[in-house]
């Protein structure tokens, strides 16, 4: 999957996380395909608290939580859209529709969406569950967009077509400081500043570009992740990080690199996630497999080399672009278990390759909750 139809995922899932989710119960599913509508029962009264609050972990937007309501600031385009719970007074006597600011009473009846990537992209057991059992509908988007009123919102994603009272504008961009567990996630840089040693695990996260024009280049890539699981990224003290494979003096350059890294964590696209193995890590690297034991590097003989892509749903949705976005204290813990091991975690994105470690395929009936509530975040212990 590449990096924009992950940023398209991953849009997707936070913003309707925030327009069906009411104080931590969930009224709609957020994913649709073609075109989909999503109609839910009538949602259960809540007590709302005296205290205002303001959501500050994220670029892209801003979310207000008021006594009575929320409200949901686009960093992007400007649009505010005011969140009102429908059981509350507020929710029949206010009405906002101008170019600045539109009003919706939540939870959702129904809306829908235009997308082409449902439900092929679509790494949640429990979304792909309710679609199987009928909760997600798809319908044709020429039927659809003749009569929008039909939906109480219709989101889309040209912010110049907001024409109508009940469209609302969601835009495809990737959130640079997602929303974090934060005590979890705090308690785990925590746990790896006391699993340091004398020295930093010293980590290259890789990306291998194949293209048809363009020479077959190594990229190496900065993780913030990394820092905070107690690593040191190699390219931090580095002036070049992209090597050309078809250069022998630049893969000469990338292999003596390589014998000074601990862990290498390899995010390479490939089409067929089950078929990727060392061996075809390796191939990339062009090294012979029977003497990279010997060659120096570190990473394979410490059996540290790992995969991003250990939960797929097929051969084009990875998990790691999806779930693995709101949940980053998990992948936290993987980072801390590849640079620190103690054999007692398992990992839930990051797959060993150099222990030949099998992907995960991800089945509906893996869900284990009820559709109808929210998914609790899960606490590692640290």
């Amino acid at each position: 999957m590449s990096s924009d139809t992950g940023a398209y995922i991953n849009s997707l899932q936070l913003l309707f996380s925030l327009w069906c989710f009411t104080n931590g119960v969930l009224y709609s599913i957020f994913l649709c395909g073609s075109c989909i509508r999503v109609v839910n029962a009538a949602a259960k009264s809540v007590n709302i608290g005296s205290n205002n609050s303001v959501v500050q972990d994220a670029k892209y937007f801003h979310i207000y939580y008021g006594q009575n309501f929320k409200v949901i600031k686009n960093g992007i385009d400007g649009k505010n859209y005011l969140l009102i719970q429908n059981n509350l007074r507020m929710a029949t006597r206010t009405k906002y529709c101008t170019g600045r600011i539109k009003s919706f009473v939540v939870p959702l009846s129904n809306y829908s969406i235009n997308t082409d990537y449902f439900p092929d992209l679509v790494a949640s057991e429990c979304v792909l569950k309710s679609y199987m059992d009928g909760g997600i509908q798809m319908i044709n988007k020429t039927d659809a967009v003749k009569d929008t009123t039909q939906f109480t919102a219709y989101f889309v994603t040209n912010p110049d077509k907001m024409e109508a009272c009940n469209f609302a504008t969601f835009l495809p961009v990737d959130e640079d400081t997602p929303l974090q567990v934060k005590t979890n996630y705090v308690c785990l840089t925590k746990a790896a500043e006391n699993n340091r040693k004398t020295f930093k695990p010293v980590v290259a996260w890789l990306r291998f570009n194949e293209g048809v024009c363009t020479n077959d280049a190594y990229k190496m890539k900065q993780e913030q992740y990394v820092l905070d699981a107690g690593g040191e990224n190699i390219d931090d003290s580095m002036n070049k990080n992209t090597y050309d494979t078809s250069i022998p003096d630049d893969m000469d350059d990338f292999h003596a690199i390589l014998c000074t890294v601990d862990v290498v964590i390899d995010e390479t696209y490939t089409s067929h996630p089950v078929e990727y193995k060392l061996s075809t890590f390796l191939q990339n690297l062009k090294v012979n497999e029977d003497e990279a034991q010997y060659d120096g590097f570190g990473f394979l003989t410490k059996q540290s080399l790992w995969r991003y892509d250990k939960r797929i749903q097929n051969s084009d949705s990875l998990d790691w672009s999806n779930n693995a976005v709101s949940q980053p204290q998990l992948v936290l813990a993987d980072l801390l278990e590849a640079f620190f091991p103690t054999g007692n975690y398992t990992t839930t994105y990051l797959r060993n390759l150099a222990k030949d470690e099998k992907v995960t395929t991800i089945d509906p009936q893996m869900c284990s909750r009820e559709i109808s509530t929210a998914m609790e975040p899960i606490k590692v212990p640290c």
